[in-house]
């Protein structure tokens, strides 16, 4: 496995805790249970109408027509399973370092799907690049947090990053709304705007968690140097300098202030996560921001 966290015992005991403060966090609420509101027999009372010809008679509250002599039919709230997307970006990019943004990304997406299971919400993984590069189908339970591990142990690095072309794909495959969380570290060249778009035109939800490796924006050369793209294959022959790491720099931050506000306008939560920020700390920030626990 590399650089990458074994899920462990250990690892299991942390998602535990995580959990559980999971919990304290939303004050007891069960954000497994959202409802639609739906006629039919679900488990809750929410309202009444005027009964109608052709509608299921025992549905009527009798004892409300004894008491007014109209016929009155009883509303109930359907219970509707949450489905949780994990859009993960597996382009070269992801896997470069050590350790690497995909080995942050995978404790990372453990930790998000063992709380969606054991709220009994619908959790599916799906890697991308610029295509989507497999899945793993919605499953639900605690017990099923192995078929996640076994699967994020075998995602391999792909192509270079489309989010566009992706989420074009997702948007058709998967018709059952719910949450996306996309974890990428957004280095598209066509840009992000079409491709989160794409999730919110087509009405799901996304959360965006940005992966970025501190190390990245001050690297540890200077002088001429032949830089070779881990995506495209390109290369360019550079004279590296202070001044061109500052420029560099500064790009990013420009970059990320530009995704996060392109989300902040548009009410998406976005994380912005170097890896060398403990995994743990960024769960326990997107718990308190509420936009995965409802």
């Amino acid at each position: 496995m590399g650089d990458q966290e074994k899920f462990d015992e250990e690892f299991l005991k942390r998602l535990e805790y995580l959990y559980i403060m999971s919990k304290k966090i939303v004050a007891g609420a069960n954000w497994a249970e959202r409802k639609t509101r739906i006629v039919g027999s679900g488990l809750e009372f929410a309202d009444f109408r005027n009964y109608s010809a052709g509608d299921d008679l025992r549905n009527i509250d009798w004892k409300l027509f004894a008491r007014t002599e109209k016929l009155f039919l009883k509303l109930y709230e359907e219970e509707e399973d949450l489905f949780i997307y994990f859009l993960v970006d597996t382009s070269r990019s992801m896997f470069i370092g050590n350790p690497t943004k995909f080995s942050y990304v995978r404790r990372v997406v453990a930790a998000l799907s063992y709380i969606g299971l054991s709220n009994f919400d619908r959790v599916s993984i799906i890697p991308f690049s610029d295509a989507l590069t497999g899945r793993l189908p919605p499953a639900r339970g605690k017990g099923q947090i192995f078929k996640v591990f076994e699967f994020l142990n075998g995602v391999e690095a792909a192509k270079a990053t489309n989010l566009k072309d992706a989420f074009k794909t997702f948007v058709a495959q998967n018709k059952r709304r719910g949450i996306v969380v996309v974890l990428s570290d957004f280095y598209d060249p066509s840009g992000f705007e079409e491709g989160l778009n794409m999730l919110r035109y087509h009405k799901f939800e996304p959360m965006v968690v940005h992966v970025f490796d501190q190390r990245e924006l001050d690297p540890n050369i200077l002088g001429d140097v032949q830089l070779v793209d881990c995506e495209s294959g390109a290369v360019t022959d550079v004279t590296v300098t202070p001044a061109l790491k500052k420029a560099y720099a500064k790009a990013f931050e420009a970059m990320s202030e530009s995704l996060q506000e392109y989300c902040t306008k548009r009410q998406i939560l976005y994380f912005r996560a170097p890896i060398q920020l403990p995994y743990d700390e960024l769960i326990m920030g997107v718990f308190r921001a509420g936009g995965f626990l409802k």
